[in-house]
Parts: C-alpha cells; structure tokens; sequence
C-alpha cells in the first residue's frame, strides 16, 4: 500500500451538500479533499432544466449547475479525487481511514455526503427515456407538464406528495400502482383522492415505457395484475416514485442508521453518534431531497467539522473574516 495521506477534512460524495461543505471548508483554510467518486454531481447529472434554485431566475442544466459547484469550492483550494472509494474505516474521535485501491487517505475529521438515489423499476425504456418524460422527482420537474396527462408510478406517501404537487399543472393524472391497497398513510391517500384530476389506476403493473416519433414518452404498456391482460397507457409524462436508496453502503455498519439505511444525526446538527464524522445532504434527508436543502447540510456538516477540529465551538459573539477566523468582538459590543 502507498504512503497514506494525511488531511484536516475528507468529504466523500460529490453532489450539491458535497461541494457547498468544501466551498465552506475552503474558505476556512481546512484544505478539504473531496473525494467524489467517477459519478460526481449527484443526480443533477441526470437532470436537464433546473428552475426552481435560487440565483438561478432562467434555469440551469443540471451539469452545468454541478460543474458551477465545484469550480466555485475549486477556486478556495478544495482538491479533487475522482474515484470510487473501496472501503471506509470510521472511529470515534480518532482518525478516519478511506481506501481506494492501493492508496489509503486518513483525516482527522470526515463528512459523508454520499447521496441517494431512486430507486428504478428496471422496465425497458426507463433508463432511455430519462428527461424525455421519465422522471423520479415530482417537484423537480412536475411544472414542465403543464396542461399534459401524466401518471405516477408508486403506492406510498412519495407517490401521493407527488401526485398532489403534479396535480397542480397536470390536465390529468393517473395513480398507476400494482396493488388495489395503497401504503400510503390514509391522510395523504385522502388527499390524493380529493384532487379532481387524480384518478387511481389498480391493479396495474408498468412494463415498459414507449416513446413517439420525437424520442419522449408517448405511452406506458400496462399489464393487469388479476387478469394478465395489458394496455397501453397515452402519457405525456411519467414520474417513478417507489422510493429512494441512500448511498450508505460503505458505512452503514460503522455509524448509526435507521431501518431504510439513513445515516442518523444528532437534533439538528450534521453530527453522527462518531465524533469527528459528520453526514449531510440526501444521505440523511428522507423527507424534502431538493438541491437547495441538500446544500443547506453542506453548509452545516463544514461548520460542524471546523468546531470539532477547533474542539469547541466560538462563542456566539464571534463575527467571521474571510477565512474562517473568528474576529474578537469589542467588550461594549458583547456585553
């Protein structure tokens, strides 16, 4: 094995939370390495028009906004590894060990920011159509639908929150799920049944996704669950919403996770039940998986690792330099 390097913060995982914690850690001279894996960006690699992130008032292709990113945390001094890590070796306050092949980097302190991802229905035409009508994130792209007839593919809460946001451009919506029982829970069901646009599809199991002459969705081929029979489904969008996986593979035996995989954190800080790791972004957040949110534990996960490595945090009195050194505050002014 090579020599091992030695870092203040390694940040596995190169999305939004990933990039906004070494945009931070930079600027606070920890010379962060971001280790962010040959899939760097995160799923807004695979995502065309981006609208709805602040600063943004036209929109952004989704590459366009990781390479943004990435270029701003590279201009404070974050350095890059674009590789997949092997295998990660977490303790308690002690030194934290990530491997890749033959070369071993240790840190003192580590943010996971390793990410989601959907989960897929493994049917043709779902990895072929994706942005051309196929997606996995209803309030990401549901406003591009306006006026169409669509369907949502899922039985649970995300495939209703879906449904109802979608509903609000969508001419018509269809509720496709395998099952005539839903696991949604019974408020958010409700409220999918409310929405005059919305109409439940059971039992119907997608089997593939077709395309038009202009190479997007034109319809889903639906096959009966009781009677075998199929059908095809006349779309002009189709929104997979069967859940999502987070990417914790490499550590879900180390640290504190919940049943479904989520790195679980302490109250409101990006603290693990290790001292010196850290977790942010869609690795920790079950519930809203937006850029704009996933950047927000960016911010939190670098602060929370510059106080560690300090080993206490500044007083609330402390203002900030460029930097990350905190400025005294004059004694009239604090008192």
């Amino acid at each position: 094995m090579s020599e091992e390097k030695h870092e203040n913060l390694i940040i596995l995982g190169g999305g939004p939370a990933g990039y906004t914690a070494a945009l931070y850690a930079a600027r606070a001279n920890l010379e962060p390495l971001v280790i962010e894996g040959f899939q760097w960006g995160g799923q807004l690699q695979n995502t065309t028009d981006v609208e709805n992130y602040p600063g943004y008032p036209d929109g952004i292709m989704g590459p366009e906004m990781m390479n943004e990113f990435r270029a701003q945390a590279e201009k404070f001094g974050t350095r890059f590894v674009t590789d997949d890590a092997d295998r990660v070796e977490l303790s308690d306050g002690g030194i934290q060990r990530v491997f890749l092949g033959g070369e071993a980097y240790e840190a003192k302190s580590i943010i996971l920011a390793m990410g989601a991802e959907p989960r897929r229905l493994g049917i043709p035409g779902e990895k072929e159509l994706s942005g051309r009508g196929v997606s996995t994130c209803g309030v990401c792209d549901g406003a591009f639908f306006k006026g169409e007839k669509v369907a949502v593919i899922g039985g649970g809460d995300s495939a209703m929150e879906d449904s109802i946001f979608i509903s609000k451009y969508a001419s018509d919506l269809d509720v496709i799920h395998r099952r005539d029982e839903f696991r949604a829970s019974k408020i958010m069901l409700d409220r999918a049944k409310q929405q005059p646009n919305i109409h439940l599809k059971t039992p119907y199991v997608p089997e593939e996704f077709l395309a038009g002459d202009d190479d997007k969705i034109r319809a889903i081929r639906l096959r009966n669950a009781d009677t075998g029979d199929t059908e095809e489904l006349e779309v002009g969008g189709a929104f997979v919403a069967i859940g999502h996986i987070p990417r914790s593979e490499l550590v879900e035996v180390q640290v504190d996770t919940d049943d479904e995989g989520y790195v679980l954190t302490e109250g409101k800080s990006t603290r693990t039940n290790l001292a010196g790791v850290f977790a942010v972004g869609d690795l920790v957040d079950r519930t809203y998986r937006q850029a704009v949110t996933a950047a927000g534990t960016g911010c939190m996960g670098a602060l929370d690792a510059e106080w560690y490595l300090r080993d206490t945090p500044p007083s609330p009195e402390a203002h900030w330099q460029r930097g990350g050194e905190p400025l005294e505050v004059a004694p009239e002014l604090s008192s």
